[in-house]
């Protein structure tokens, strides 16, 4: 029987890596395809010597051609942390767009089925806890953050506009707080930001008074989620993440008991537009694809941790701590 084939964008970044992972698991030929503006060919260099695994240096904010037919598209390419899209906020938004745009026209093309990976942000600082699908969200447009929401808000119109017009077979994916093996101790999201601090022997940074809720889904439980509603028959957007919701000052705490670092807390102003809550209602994807999340935060960040700990002694050298040490994202 003749393998399907997937193309994953994105795919040298923390998530796309490890969705390269699951589907060469599930024995499809899987196309992956990155710019390496943020990702980083050693998370999917373990795959280069098989036959099923295939790699391509392109921008999709560019014309996208595969050869062949292509069962199904994972849109994952686009800056995920503050770090990287305040650095690049032109390319930020020319991914969610033209790059979408592109990937929809192949996916109409090869009459594939596509998932684009859409974010929490587009709820913004939310007035609704925990967040369900159909909150429209307390969006800044002009603000920092802007670049990333509203490119994420963009993608999802444009997903949506093809489903409805084209009649093309789209999913979206509103992917919460993930963490897990192969995230960059430097991107600025909170959890690599107060692991590294912590292996550097800093003081942990919180900004703001430590109030705001964060809840993280450990990426082995993100991915059976995304798969999931990849092979589901639902078109409207679905929320995946844990709903396990907790402070980002007693985030700290677990961290500073996580690592045993004798370092403080200390905490500076918050950024603006920073979301003061961030929760799923899973109620949906508990619904549609029997999914929920089965590893527990203490489980997930120890197997995190043991990963961070693994990297050589220059990984832990952060040139830009200083000025961007984390976003509570």
């Amino acid at each position: 029987m003749e393998r399907k084939r997937v193309l994953i964008t994105g795919a040298a970044g923390f998530l796309g890596s490890h969705l390269c992972d699951r589907f060469i698991k599930e024995d499809y030929h899987v196309i992956a395809m990155d710019n390496l503006i943020t990702g980083d060919l050693q998370n999917i260099e373990h795959l280069f010597a098989l036959e099923n695994f295939e790699f391509s240096h392109h921008d999709v904010s560019k014309f996208v051609y595969v050869p062949g037919k292509l069962d199904y598209i994972l849109h994952f390419a686009s800056p995920a942390s503050p770090i990287d899209y305040l650095k690049i906020p032109i390319q930020t938004l020319k991914v969610g767009s033209l790059g979408t745009h592109n990937l929809l026209g192949l996916a109409k093309n090869k009459k594939a089925r596509m998932i684009i990976a859409s974010t929490s942000e587009v709820y913004g600082d939310p007035s609704v806890n925990p967040q369900p699908e159909e909150y429209w969200g307390n969006v800044n447009p002009v603000g920092p953050r802007g670049v990333y929401d509203e490119a994420k808000r963009f993608q999802e119109a444009m997903t949506m506009a093809y489903h409805t017009f084209h009649g093309l077979e789209t999913r979206i994916v509103r992917i919460f707080n993930t963490y897990g093996p192969r995230m960059r101790l430097n991107d600025g999201r909170v959890l690599p930001a107060f692991i590294g601090q912590a292996l550097r022997g800093e003081d942990l940074t919180v900004f703001g008074d430590g109030s705001q809720t964060r809840s993280f889904c450990y990426v082995d439980d993100l991915v059976e989620g995304i798969y999931r509603l990849l092979l589901s028959d639902y078109a409207q957007p679905v929320n995946i993440g844990n709903p396990d919701e907790i402070t980002i000052g007693q985030f700290a705490e677990e961290i500073i008991k996580l690592t045993g670092t004798t370092q403080k807390v200390i905490y500076k102003d918050l950024p603006v537009d920073d979301p003061k809550q961030r929760r799923p209602d899973i109620t949906k994807a508990r619904a549609l694809l029997n999914w929920e999340p089965k590893i527990n935060r203490a489980e997930g960040l120890k197997i995190t941790y043991e990963y961070f700990k693994s990297l050589p002694a220059e990984a832990l050298i952060n040139k830009e701590h200083k000025d961007f040490t984390t976003y509570n994202r």
